[in-house]
């Protein structure tokens, strides 16, 4: 985004435009006019900056919105939008939000990661970055799923990014976070409904029906909250391997059953038992992205979903998952990701397509042998 936009964006917002133009601040949150707060490295910190008044913080919210041709009134008390620099800006208002205005600004990142700056980062160990380039190579319906703040759409672009080039990938969005880098790359991004204008809503549901029919090779979706995650399932199991989405969830586990519950959100006839097996069958692999009381962002599983039992239980196996072995003098969690000793069921697609994966990589770590085994670290 040019500098002109970014200060008039920091103009509107005056008050923390300091907080906008720091990089080191991920997220700047307000709770009424005198109590904002950031986060730096994963840590929430209050900080001095504060807007005069009520007055002064609901000015610049509708400023805000009506830059974004949004309104934010009595009549429409929330605001949920994208800036021009790509942030997003989620706005509540009184008497919705009982202790004065409520606004939170995540902040959009030019910095594009990649796989190696997962390892840096120590969310990825060398050998699970490998894994799950191998896995992107091989077109593996994936699910990157985690609580918010936990580092699911940076997870979700690195992936996006090890894709094979000559695909099209089609991206689905509430509000454009994405930066895949490809080749052949379609983005859709939906719409709220504005009766006053006559413009009708446009849902994460109708954009995946519209993008099968525009022959995609994988489609993604940044975020999936509806009954959209049928229509994801339908495209995974028909020959759109490799489809991706992010999903609210704490444990692998958690977030089959998730999705389950998403797609029966809809106007479904499908049985629940159905939709159990269709969960179960589609996914390939599930990225747990965890949020650490120290504030930092780790990938604390790599697994697969290998269906359903004969009790409709989903059969999830932990392939890597990050093992803690301490705590340092400053309350940093000392540990790293490891192998468990589980060989996917499709290893033998590594060896037809000479993937430069020993299966050695996936026998587990001395060291972590016996957290795995379910000791607690020193």
């Amino acid at each position: 985004m040019s500098d002109v936009f970014k200060d008039a964006i920091a103009n509107l917002l005056s008050p923390i435009g300091d907080l906008l133009k720091d990089p080191s601040v991920s997220e700047v949150m307000i709770n009424g006019p005198f109590e904002i707060f950031v986060e730096r490295k994963g840590q929430c910190l209050r900080v001095p900056n504060k807007f005069s008044d009520d007055d002064a913080l609901m000015a610049s919210m509708r400023a805000v919105a009506q830059s974004v041709g949004r309104v934010i009134d009595a009549d429409n008390p929330r605001l949920d939008a994208r800036l021009p620099d790509g942030s997003r800006i989620a706005v509540v208002i009184p008497p919705m939000s009982r202790r004065g205005i409520t606004v939170a600004i995540r902040k959009f990142s030019e910095e594009k990661l990649g796989l190696k700056d997962l390892i840096n980062f120590g969310s990825l160990s060398p050998e699970g970055a490998r894994f799950l380039d191998c896995c992107m190579y091989l077109g593996k319906n994936t699910l990157v799923s985690g609580g918010t703040g936990s580092g699911k759409t940076t997870m979700l672009n690195v992936l996006g990014g090890r894709m094979p080039k000559h695909q099209r990938l089609i991206i689905i969005e509430d509000a454009a976070e994405l930066q895949i880098k490809a080749d052949h790359v379609v983005m859709f991004e939906t719409r709220k409904a504005n009766p006053e204008r006559g413009i009708k809503e446009v849902t994460i549901r109708d954009l995946v029906e519209s993008a099968l029919r525009l022959r995609p090779d994988r489609i993604i979706v940044g975020e999936v909250r509806g009954p959209e995650a049928l229509d994801l399932l339908n495209a995974m199991g028909t020959g759109h391997d490799g489809s991706m989405g992010t999903v609210h969830a704490n444990t692998p586990d958690d977030a089959c059953t998730r999705l389950e519950t998403l797609c029966l959100m809809g106007e479904t006839r499908i049985p629940p038992d159905a939709i159990r097996k269709m969960v179960g069958n589609a996914l390939h692999l599930i990225v747990q992205c965890s949020r650490y009381h120290d504030g930092g962002r780790r990938t604390s599983h790599i697994s697969e979903v290998l269906g359903v039992d004969e009790h409709g239980r989903y059969i999830v196996k932990d392939i890597f998952r990050w093992v803690q072995t301490g705590k340092d003098e400053n309350g940093k969690l000392i540990g790293q990701m490891s192998p468990t000793g589980y060989v996917p069921t499709f290893f033998d697609e590594f060896i037809a397509n000479k993937l430069p994966f020993p299966k050695s990589a996936l026998k587990p770590q001395g060291w972590a042998l016996p957290f795995l085994a379910g000791k607690k670290a020193a």
